[in-house]
């Protein structure tokens, strides 16, 4: 596959955001393992910004982003199918989000994820990505999903 048969796509429709939001997550067990927390994340898709990658007609990948507050949006879920990793699709998802961004005013993207104190090979590989495209780490919150699973707050200043 090159990344020129990608196409990206707004997707309004919500029952459409749940349904590719859901069936991504949950081919992405190395990352997305929690039943419960993929239905939750296909509900709260529905409202959001959401953009899906696609090859033809075949949804691949997405991004939904909550706008929080004047200056604050937050990558609220993201998931490439992992054959698909590694070809630019989350960088270009990112940088069109942060485009609609930066053209509605707003300074900051946040994204949470597993802590480093979580040894995960998987969310290592996250961690990565999110810093290779500009995010910093700025807190760890241990008691914000569980304590098998700290969370790591990061952001990116837009310019």
């Amino acid at each position: 596959m090159k990344t020129e048969e990608v196409n990206y796509k707004v997707i309004d429709d919500p029952e459409q955001k749940t349904e590719i939001c859901f069936s991504i997550i949950n081919n992405l067990d190395d990352w997305f393992g929690n039943e419960d927390a993929n239905r939750e994340y296909a509900r709260g898709v529905r409202k959001e910004y959401f953009l899906s990658a696609q090859v033809g007609d075949i949804p691949i990948g997405f991004i939904s982003v909550k706008d929080h507050n004047q200056f604050t949006g937050e990558i609220y879920v993201l998931g490439i199918l992992e054959e698909f990793h590694n070809k630019g699709i989350g960088k270009r998802l990112i940088e069109t989000a942060i485009e609609r961004l930066m053209k509605n005013n707003k300074k900051f993207l946040t994204v949470k994820t597993l802590s480093g104190s979580k040894p995960d090979k998987y969310y290592k590989k996250t961690r990565a990505f999110y810093r290779a495209l500009g995010f910093y780490p700025l807190e760890e919150m241990p008691e914000l999903w569980s304590e098998e699973e700290p969370c790591l707050f990061m952001a990116k200043v837009l310019h």
